[in-house]
């Protein structure tokens, strides 16, 4: 069937009204009109305003961005088909298999959702922050006052923009160098598999030519396989917190799950019930 672009403020439409507010991390509240979410939540989940979300429902607004349709597509919880329709009826190709995945599945922003009191960020190929939830925004400052190609660790750890100045202070157990050697690694690794990702070819080679550190462990480091880790995160209102890091890979779409724990009763736990009671919205992913 061939799609146009009037079809995507139907298809925006209706699958906003499919997705459950709980399965998008908020509270679902009595008085709804529609079981689905409303334009303001679809708003922040995907960063935009709640007036172009107007716009684009209305087909007011016809040329949407590949950043923003992505984001859409991400805040909606589509599956792979359903994105690249949603592509193809904003006159845009999908994404290919040559350029990194930033797309989230369903479930994995379900179980984001739901583990509210663990704090996730979920990162891509090139260690890209593309989907987070509250206590993750609570421990670690909220992403979207960073512009969104500074929401990248490997920004943040070598580079001097906004990511690097965003950034709390976190110690690692494993020692600071041997974190940085597995980014690294991660984005050699990543380069070999996606040559031909232009966004991440940029990066690269804007911290070799910043970084004299990034450029020496670009010519030493090989790939570094991730372990659990102890970290300790400096918070400006809690204090320190002394946490267990672990990063999980997401099976068939290349996307790494970063979580923090605490020991159940510790005084670590008791300050992440507190950042969760007291920080944050609900989950969020923005463009």
């Amino acid at each position: 069937m061939a799609v146009t672009r009037n079809d995507f403020g139907s298809l925006l439409h209706g699958w906003r009204d499919r997705l459950s507010p709980a399965d998008a991390g908020f509270t679902a509240t009595s008085g709804r009109r529609a079981p689905g979410l409303r334009r303001e939540e679809l708003a922040q989940l995907a960063g935009v305003s709640v007036d172009y979300v107007l716009r684009l429902e209305q087909g007011r607004a016809t040329s949407p961005s590949a950043q923003v349709v992505g984001a859409l597509a991400r805040a909606l919880q589509l599956s792979r088909a359903e994105r690249d329709l949603l592509y193809r009826s904003a006159g845009l190709l999908p994404p290919q298999d040559a350029t990194i995945n930033t797309h989230v599945p369903a479930g994995i922003q379900r179980l984001t959702a739901r583990l509210g009191d663990v704090p996730i960020g979920v990162f891509a190929a090139d260690w890209s922050l593309v989907w987070w939830n509250a206590l993750w925004c609570a421990l670690h400052g909220d992403p979207a006052a960073v512009p969104p190609i500074e929401r990248n660790v490997a920004r943040a750890v070598f580079g001097t923009g906004a990511a690097h100045a965003a950034m709390r202070p976190v110690h690692s157990e494993s020692g600071g160098e041997s974190f940085a050697a597995s980014i690294v690694g991660d984005l050699k690794h990543a380069l070999s598999r996606y040559p031909a990702d232009v966004q991440l070819g940029h990066l690269v080679q804007e911290l070799k030519e910043t970084s004299v550190v990034f450029a020496d462990l670009w010519e030493t480091t090989a790939t570094v396989e991730h372990t659990t880790d102890r970290k300790t995160v400096r918070h400006p209102e809690i204090g320190e917190l002394v946490l267990d890091c672990d990063v999980l890979v997401v099976p068939g779409a290349d996307l790494r799950m970063v979580t923090y724990t605490a020991a159940a009763g510790s005084s670590d736990a008791g300050k992440l019930d507190l950042l969760r009671v007291t920080g944050g919205q609900a989950g969020t992913r923005l463009p």
